[in-house]
């Protein structure tokens, strides 16, 4: 198998911190963001974006999708347990934290981090105004849920812990008050230090993308 990837990519650093816990053989192939323009990438992932994940003749976009299958394929139930209302929970956490909690967060880290660093541009004021508004909407519901839990779903890491953090390096960066928030903040903290999470961290000067 391999993993498609540009260095700093936080939706790619969620899918190697999952590859690196299950400990499964794949290999990692970085791009720069210009080559993922180039037609021959553009025939593995017509977003143009990573990561990417090729196994044999299957391809496979979305780091969501990619996290699901690379747990199925380590042939256990860590990470993605088989027990269908466990696999329901996670499921359902993944898709709240992408169209709802990290789109929001992923929005302030763009515009606030990214775009300056990387000379996108002058950063979209509304955008991030509307980021903030969605965070204060949704952050509660996080920090409410994982009162007296120390992982999204059951007592074991899953991939849903693995996505939900997958800005965690930006917390203190974005211009948002998380004071009100310790659970979330507490669960941020002991997330950030999961073996796997720190073995794949990008290069710190690198984590604008």
């Amino acid at each position: 198998m391999k993993l498609h990837t540009v260095q700093g990519s936080p939706n790619s650093h969620r899918v190697e911190a999952v590859i690196d816990h299950l400990g499964l053989d794949v290999e990692i192939v970085q791009h720069d963001f210009g080559a993922l323009r180039h037609s021959d990438y553009l025939a593995v992932n017509p977003n143009a974006k990573v990561p990417t994940l090729v196994d044999g003749a299957f391809t496979l976009w979305e780091s969501n999708a990619i996290m699901q299958y690379l747990a199925d394929k380590a042939g256990s139930n860590a990470l993605f347990p088989r027990d269908p209302q466990s696999r329901a929970d996670i499921m359902r956490w993944q898709c709240w934290e992408l169209a709802h909690f990290n789109r929001a967060f992923g929005t302030l880290a763009f515009e606030i981090i990214a775009k300056p660093r990387l000379q996108l541009g002058p950063s979209d004021e509304r955008a991030i105004e509307q980021a903030k508004l969605d965070l204060t909407r949704f952050a509660p519901v996080l920090d409410g849920h994982l009162k007296g839990r120390r992982y999204l779903v059951g007592e074991h890491i899953s991939i849903a812990d693995y996505a939900m953090i997958t800005f965690e390096y930006y917390r203190d960066k974005v211009g948002f008050d998380w004071a009100a928030y310790p659970a979330l903040n507490a669960y941020f903290d002991r997330m950030r230090l999961i073996e796997s999470w720190v073995r794949t961290a990008p290069n710190l000067q690198a984590r604008a993308a």
